[in-house]
């Protein structure tokens, strides 16, 4: 394959590719590449709000993009788009409320409120890019291992080392992953919540660092979200009509 170091492995309910690296918490899935990840650093080094990143990326999408619906108002921003070896796009998230910094529980309480909307496209078993495999279908299970991973991207335990960081999102990183192979466990609870104005059941689970949750649409595509100061219960979702917006 020649994409990742390590051993791939996949969730038996059709979850993402993972690799034993720090790439998953970027919001890998059999990508080769994100797009719009990196904002410009303003003067000073400083970084300019993620609004201001690329929106090509979700441009090239064959499905539709999800966020929240129009009863938040706050602040919405780009993400990251993921990209299989071939180009296409295959999933990419949208945030809102305080684009959110990496969590040290030594800093005392959080502060930021932040809710993140993965979107992930539905697919059916496939070929690879070079024709001399399959790629296994997308699920509930891929939108549910990329939220939880997204969150544990902006978490790091407090009286932790800087070098062992790697090792605790490993560890981690390999609980979210057994987490989205088995939603029917009772890690998970059922929430409904409204998708484009229909009540739609989710896959949700909360932990210290956060919430995760997981269902589909009836537009083809599966989603997930993660966040922390914002409770889901209170959380709709809706197609967003034109992502071009945020560039």
């Amino acid at each position: 394959m020649g994409l990742y170091r390590g051993e791939r492995r996949r969730p038996k309910g059709g979850g993402p590719l993972r690799a034993d690296e720090n790439e998953e918490a970027s919001g890998y899935m059999e990508t080769t590449s994100r797009v719009g990840v990196q904002a410009p650093a303003a003067e000073g080094g400083q970084q300019v709000p993620s609004a201001r990143r690329t929106v090509d990326g979700y441009l090239l999408a064959p499905f539709p993009w999800y966020g929240l619906d129009e009863a938040f108002t706050g602040p919405r921003w780009l993400m990251q788009v993921g990209t299989a070896a071939d180009g296409a796009v295959e999933h990419g998230s949208i945030g809102h409320g305080d684009e959110p910094s990496i969590r040290h529980e030594a800093m005392g309480e959080d502060k930021e409120r932040f809710a993140v909307v993965v979107t992930v496209a539905a697919n059916p078993v496939r070929r690879s890019a070079d024709g001399t495999g399959l790629l296994e279908a997308t699920s509930v299970s891929s939108a549910a291992w990329l939220a939880g991973v997204g969150l544990l991207s902006f978490t790091w335990p407090g009286q932790m080392d800087h070098t062992l960081r790697d090792d605790w999102l490993d560890q981690q990183t390999e609980t979210a992953w057994v987490l989205a192979d088995d939603l029917g466990g009772d890690d998970w609870s059922t929430l409904s919540l409204p998708v484009d104005g229909v009540p739609t059941p989710f896959h949700y689970r909360e932990s210290e660092f956060g919430w995760v949750l997981a269902g589909s649409t009836q537009e083809g595509v599966h989603v997930g979200a993660y966040g922390r100061g914002m409770s889901a219960y209170g959380l709709g979702f809706a197609v967003i009509k034109d992502i071009g917006v945020y560039a």
